[in-house]
């Protein structure tokens, strides 16, 4: 069931006002059988999936807390097998087939194993990950076992980020299934908004993005030059607001009901380095990667050099996580080649920074290290939106062929004329940038102390107005389209 659809806007009210109408004891049986019809609305076989993960975990973390010695490290392997093994039967098996496949065609031979006519079951590589980190915390002694087999099912299930997160840890969300929650307006207003907010992102901005960038990456031979640029920038605002958007609406629903969810995302294009761009994208990955991986491979305790080599292989793995292709893994690799060039080349770019004095002009330098990055950012995204290694190496070989031609024809709007790129017309790129500005204000606004007491000591419905009448005002904008995936669901 995608949020952005007519069937979430009928489920989610019943889910939640039969929430509050029932005793606590109960509570937690209504949102796992909701959880489950949430999750069957897309493919119902996938449950038998979950189901089998589920049990698994659910042993093993009573098996890790009552076993010695390397017993225990023996059960957290079996899991883990178990959760990776999965998730390399449907994600990775036919890449890998294809791999093989090429291989021995080099040497003149065939590949007897036989390709399977497998569906990825939605969301597979975050509730697998969510999963994983139960394990490894009971196993680190961070979180006690859960004996409730009901609670566990739900803390892996749970609708609200079971397919596209946050990847939350035991520790932050276990305990709130046990905890009996009121009805608070406060939260269900922040909620609602956050909901609202949300879906204005994924709809109004993604979507309408999506078409644009669709016109140019589904076709870009077609192309050279600056659509090319102008619809690799747009890509990124487009993944940034349907990724986003869904992660809002995913913590404002549970958000309704008294649970919290931890952010996912802030604002990670206005980063001046690459390291704090992964600090705000993604945040509940970035930090998987970091506690489970990277310093299970030393993390910061090794030699400087075997740190770097670290956060290529984090990198790597990042990129195959997110999809079966090597253009996936081309662009974790270029992220890792991003973060250790930063690294190594720190004192020398700040001696240059000073040489030139840029550092004695901080707003400049700021917006300079900015647009750096979401340049640096936009270009990693070609591999990971180009549907094959072929189209990304055209895009990427092509962004400045004719480049001088097309910025001279901007000045009597020839460009345009040229290269519509748009679905509806220019009023449509008119429309997503105001809808741009108006993000960027509303989260200026929420930022400022001093607004958020003047707007609290307005009346209710003038706030109310305020919060949703623009939102809501634009929001027909979308509706006119088809309900669109989550883009994450679509590799």
């Amino acid at each position: 069931m995608l949020f952005n659809s007519i069937e979430f806007l009928v489920f989610f009210p019943i889910v939640t006002i039969g929430y509050f109408l029932l005793p606590h004891k109960f509570r937690w049986l209504w949102l796992l059988v909701a959880s489950c019809y949430f999750y069957m609305a897309f493919v119902p076989i996938y449950m038998v999936i979950l189901g089998f993960t589920i049990i698994v975990d659910y042993y093993a973390g009573i098996l890790i807390e009552q076993s010695e010695g390397s017993r225990r490290k023996w059960f957290l392997v079996m899991s883990l097998i178990a959760n990776i093994g999965v998730l390399a039967v449907f994600k990775y098996y036919n890449f890998i087939n294809e791999n093989i496949t090429w291989l021995l065609k080099g040497f003149a031979l065939q590949n007897p194993i036989p390709y399977l006519e497998i569906l990825l079951p939605i969301g597979l590589s975050f509730h697998t990950f969510q999963a994983m980190s139960y394990t490894i915390e009971v196993y680190r002694g961070n979180q006690k076992a859960e004996r409730h087999f009901g609670i566990y099912s739900l803390y892996v299930m749970f609708y609200p980020q079971l397919v596209a997160g946050p990847i939350e840890r035991p520790q932050n969300v276990l305990h709130q299934f046990h905890e009996e929650h009121y009805f608070d307006y406060k939260n269900v207003t922040n909620g609602l908004k956050l909901m609202a907010w949300g879906m204005f992102k994924k709809v109004v901005i993604a979507d309408r993005l999506a078409a644009m960038v669709g016109q140019v990456y589904n076709h870009p031979q077609g192309y050279t030059g600056l659509p090319l640029i102008i619809a690799t920038c747009l890509f990124s605002i487009q993944i940034f607001c349907d990724f986003s958007g869904y992660s809002d609406i995913a913590l404002g629903s549970a958000q309704v009901m008294g649970f919290e969810l931890m952010k996912n995302f802030d604002r990670p294009y206005f980063s001046k380095t690459i390291s704090e761009f992964w600090r705000r994208w993604h945040i509940s990955l970035s930090t998987w990667f970091r506690d489970y991986l990277y310093i299970s491979l030393g993390g910061n305790r090794v030699s400087k050099w075997r740190r770097e080599v670290n956060l290529f292989i984090v990198f790597l793995v990042s990129g195959i996580w997110h999809g079966a292709s090597w253009n996936f893994v081309i662009w974790g690799a270029i992220h890792g080649f991003y973060l250790i060039f930063a690294n190594q080349t720190k004192d020398i770019r700040n001696k240059i920074i000073s040489s030139l004095g840029l550092n004695t002009w901080p707003i400049f330098y700021n917006i300079l290290q900015v647009l750096t990055i979401f340049g640096l950012t936009s270009f990693a995204w070609i591999f990971f939106r180009a549907k094959d290694f072929q189209t990304a190496s055209y895009i990427v070989s092509h962004l400045f062929t004719d480049l001088p031609q097309q910025i001279s024809q901007l000045s009597n709007g020839e460009f345009f004329a040229k290269n519509v790129m748009l679905n509806k017309g220019e009023l449509n790129f008119v429309m997503v940038i105001l809808a741009l500005i108006m993000m960027e204000s509303v989260h200026w606004a929420q930022r400022g102390v001093h607004i958020r007491e003047r707007l609290s000591q307005k009346p209710l419905w003038f706030r109310w107005l305020l919060y949703y009448g623009i939102i809501f005002a634009t929001l027909f904008m979308g509706m006119y389209q088809a309900p669109a995936q989550f883009i994450y669901f679509q590799f």
